[in-house]
């Protein structure tokens, strides 16, 4: 056995490590975190000093044990776990595993190692550079897994009893949330607003332009100054057989820089924007990079390290850029110094690095043929905003012109002309919700001019609300705000997804009516928790943690009194209080209060006399279009306990169900689905029908479910697999491999071309 022993994280870094290392290191992989804190009550003991039971995680337990073997053999044992605060507190739990295991003793040597990227310089360099566990930052860690579960273990289950079973808040989670349900309501109060702009069009010798109305008689025209289609006509009428002179030529030079390179925030905005990745993917496919890819001459890590929110470059990337971009650009295209950013983000961990490729001259192209299409788009945008970042500003050349039309009206028009490309020539950053820069060239035009009148009109507008959060929009808003750490915006996102409290429509987030609810109830009775400055300001203290400026307990201490008291004092609540919420309307069938209310189908409208007055109605529908009374089916009892069967509408559309709900819970399709008439091939009585899953996806599954449960996502056709036997087929279509039938058992692997894909243009 070797006397070295590394430990990582990934075992796919350690592949690429035990490359660079050689036979005198032994290279394990702790797969990821070995310890948590034991998921129940009392894990964190508040009484005392905030103590935490831990236990290894049930699925590293052999990885531990392997690393626990390997310690015993070894005399020096370098902890190599990822360079950011997780990584140290992991370091640091198995630190703690090997103590209580009475394996660290003095004649063993134990050191932590970090390196930013996986390449051979770097890693031989951290290794022959060790040093001890940082303890301020393995504290900020421990605090924060504290909080979050403080957090977690309190509100959700007041959630559970004050709003609905399975629910859950988290520190982080219900501020983001708070975000998305903020802007719907601003979205609902939007009145819009009717406003126009006049327009003309001319031109000088064969080239043909547009001004638009920017003065009138003497004063700048604000934005609702043309409020209806009677002054735009008026305004028009006024301008009739009148002419154009111009009045002022103003010429500008304008210059714009290049982007700072990759944070995590920035690379997950713009991966969401530019390759329509969604930030989980993102992070993932980065990982990937980071720990190396095999690309001919072996594998080699071709990102530095993806968590991180410094916008720095290590001299020596800086001198490689720089010297790439001598060697293929124009002299022009390479500033006299190296460009340096400043960080926007507090606290940033500024002996960290932005994300950059591990070598400049390492290009897309070159790589191309090793990595997934993922893993190129991202490298490729990664490598583009490195190499970006160094080169020189681009140029423009703006002109503005004021046209006289008659002695009233004053129009505007501008342009720009790129007249050096600079950066722009490799890679321009992507924003959320602006409008596309006025590129028009303009005719060379001087002061005096007489210009035709070809075309007067105008123009009718609609204000329109503030846009939905995209995922990219989210993140650079939780970054804004100081909500959580890069790193987790990608987990934050993703909890709400997984909890039903938003839906991506369009790629924007709605909050459904679970998510509402939830938000309401913490927005009323725990305000300061989903404050954003509140919110912000821990994250703040928890960095300070980091840095060794604060001691972690009475950061704690000081959230726990204040929190714990409010817990208390809500448990008086009434479910009643938190998920209904009375409306100014009687109910047209018993004459009580009207209140929307939250079912297992969302939020509706029903009568606060239930269950005596069962009057309801969609939350959309007002009074007069809604039935009073419901649908009978007529002709039809229900099948369980002979009670009229009613139509009823429900989250996904009308539905046949019990009058006698809730004593009696019998539903049915309003439409029978359709037979495929495929025997089911599992219990041979029934045949496969068609559904529609929860969202919307076709599937077919046996007609005698639940007594038999068999579903498979293609159509089936009634041929028995030439290869297992199995009774049915499938069709399954793809772009890339056209119709073509599959065998539904996975491990068969049974496939046959039917249709083919069409032939690339």
């Amino acid at each position: 056995m070797p006397d070295n022993l590394l430990i990582v994280e990934s075992p796919s870094k350690a592949k690429t490590l035990q490359k660079y290392l050689g036979k005198d290191f032994q290279i394990l992989a702790s797969y990821g975190h070995v310890r948590g804190l034991v998921r129940k009550d009392g894990s964190v003991d508040t009484e005392h000093d905030f103590k935490m039971k831990y236990q290894v995680i049930d699925k590293n337990k052999k990885h531990v044990d392997a690393i626990c073997a390997a310690v015993k053999e070894a005399k020096n044992i370098y902890l190599a776990t990822d360079p950011d605060r997780e990584g140290e507190a992991i370091s640091w739990h198995i630190m703690e595993i090997l103590r209580g295991k009475k394996l660290v003793d003095a004649e063993k040597l134990f050191k932590r190692v970090v390196f930013h990227e996986i390449t051979e310089s770097a890693v031989l360099a951290a290794v022959a550079n060790p040093r001890d566990i940082d303890n301020d930052l393995v504290n900020a860690q421990q605090a924060r897994s504290a909080l979050d579960y403080l957090v977690g273990f309190n509100l959700s289950p007041l959630l559970w009893r004050k709003v609905r079973t399975g629910l859950s808040a988290g520190r982080v989670q219900s501020p983001a949330l708070r975000l998305i349900c903020e802007r719907e309501i601003e979205i609902r109060a939007f009145v819009t607003q009717e406003y126009w702009t006049l327009h003309l069009d001319t031109y000088k010798g064969r080239q043909k332009f547009g001004a638009k109305l920017s003065q009138w008689q003497g004063s700048k025209l604000e934005q609702f100054d043309i409020p209806d289609a009677a002054r735009h006509e008026e305004i028009l009428a006024a301008l009739q057989g009148k002419t154009a002179q111009v009045k002022s030529v103003e010429k500008r030079k304008k210059s714009r820089s290049a982007a700072a390179p990759f944070t995590t925030s920035t690379l997950q905005q713009e991966a969401v924007r530019k390759l329509g990745m969604t930030t989980d993917r993102t992070m993932r496919t980065a990982q990937q990079l980071y720990e190396g890819i095999d690309v001919g001459g072996g594998t080699v890590g071709l990102i530095t390290y993806m968590r991180t929110d410094s916008v720095a470059l290590a001299n020596d990337a800086l001198v490689e850029i720089r010297d790439y971009i001598g060697q293929h650009f124009d002299k022009d295209y390479l500033p006299k110094e190296p460009v340096a950013y400043k960080n926007k983000a507090k606290n940033a961990q500024e002996a960290h690095e932005a994300i950059r490729p591990t070598s400049i001259f390492r290009t897309p192209d070159s790589v191309k043929a090793f990595l997934s299409p993922e893993q190129f788009k991202l490298y490729q945008m990664i490598w583009k905003r490195t190499l970006a970042c160094q080169m020189a500003a681009a140029k423009f050349d703006t002109v503005g012109v004021d046209i006289a039309v008659g002695d009233e009206a004053m129009f505007r028009a501008s342009g720009q002309t790129l007249v050096f490309p600079g950066f722009i020539a490799v890679y321009q950053e992507d924003a959320d919700d602006v409008e596309d820069e006025d590129e028009a060239r303009l005719p060379p035009l001087a002061e005096g001019d007489e210009l035709p009148v070809d075309k007067l009109f105008g123009e009718q507008h609609f204000t329109q609300p503030p846009p939905r959060y995209s995922e990219a929009s989210l993140v650079k808003a939780l970054e804004e705000f100081g909500i959580g750490r890069p790193s987790t915006y990608a987990s934050i996102i993703s909890t709400l997804k997984d909890r039903e409290y938003v839906i991506l429509d369009k790629k924007r987030f709605t909050p459904t009516d679970t998510g509402e609810v939830v938000n309401k109830f913490l927005t009323d009775h725990f305000t300061q928790y989903v404050d954003y400055n509140f919110t912000a300001k821990l994250e703040d203290r928890l960095d300070e943690v980091s840095t060794g400026k604060l001691e972690w307990i009475p950061v704690l201490d000081e959230f726990w009194k204040k929190f714990h008291k409010q817990i208390e004092e809500k448990q008086s609540l009434s479910r009643k209080e938190v998920t209904q919420e009375e409306i100014d309307e009687a109910c047209p069938k018993c004459g009580n209060k009207l209140a929307i209310k939250l079912g297992k189908r969302g939020r509706f409208i029903s009568c606060t006399g239930y269950p005596e007055c069962t009057y309801t109605r969609n939350l959309g529908e007002d009074a007069e279009s809604a039935p009073v009374e419901p649908e009978v089916v007529e002709g039809r009892t229900c099948p369980k306990c002979e009670s009229p069967l009613h139509i009823k509408t429900g989250r996904y559309g009308k539905f046949i169900g019990c009058s006698a709900y809730p004593k009696c819970k019998h539903i049915e399709p309003l439409e029978k689905p359709k037979d495929t008439g495929v025997e089911c091939p599992e219990c041979h009585k029934g045949s496969l029908i068609e559904r529609k899953s929860r969202y919307g996806k076709l599937f077919y599954s046996c007609n005698t479910y639940p007594d038999c449960k068999y579903a498979t996502w293609n159509p089936p056709i009634a041929e028995p697999c030439p290869k297992c036997n199995w009774p049915i087929l499938t069709l399954k279509t793809t772009k890339r491999r056209g119709t073509e039938k599959v065998c539904p058992q996975k491990e068969c692997g049974y496939s046959e071309v039917v249709i083919p894909p069409p032939e690339k243009a």
